[in-house]
């Protein structure tokens, strides 16, 4: 139960740092990658919240978490739930593919926007790294 407790609070963290990055990007370029993590758009059973900025949020973080956690599960059996990079692969690779759900919706950034894409993936793979990192220090 505590190494779930852990996986949890290190999601979250990530979730955070990610958001972060994300908020920084467009600040720095004007990029609007950043709103993909809040979009719900292209989910039929979330849509109808979709315009209330809270449910966007809720949605980030419970895919952060989630995703930390199973992540963490699949790797243990395998022996390889302590080592950084298997979350940079799967976070980057996912990411870099979920990007393209872009094109589900008409919210910004387009599904053909270059550079969207690469801040988007590479704040995944720095979410990535976030999580191995902090679960080869705390589990």
């Amino acid at each position: 139960m505590i190494t779930f407790l852990k996986l949890v609070l290190i999601g979250f963290i990530s979730g955070v740092l990610l958001a972060a990055i994300m908020k920084i990007v467009r600040k720095a370029t004007g990029n609007k990658a950043d709103i993909l993590l809040y979009n719900m758009d292209y989910i039929p059973v979330l849509k109808q919240w979709s315009d209330k900025s809270i449910t966007g949020i809720l949605f980030h973080y419970a895919t952060c978490i989630s995703s930390a956690v199973v992540l963490y599960y699949i790797l243990l059996p395998l022996g390889l739930e302590s080592l950084v990079w298997p979350y940079m692969v799967v976070f980057t690779a996912g990411g870099g593919v979920l990007y393209f759900l872009s094109a589900l919706t008409e919210t910004p950034p387009s599904k053909d926007d270059a550079a969207a894409w690469f801040y988007w993936t590479l704040g995944h793979a720095i979410f990535g790294f976030a999580v191995g990192g902090l679960i080869a220090i705390f589990i």
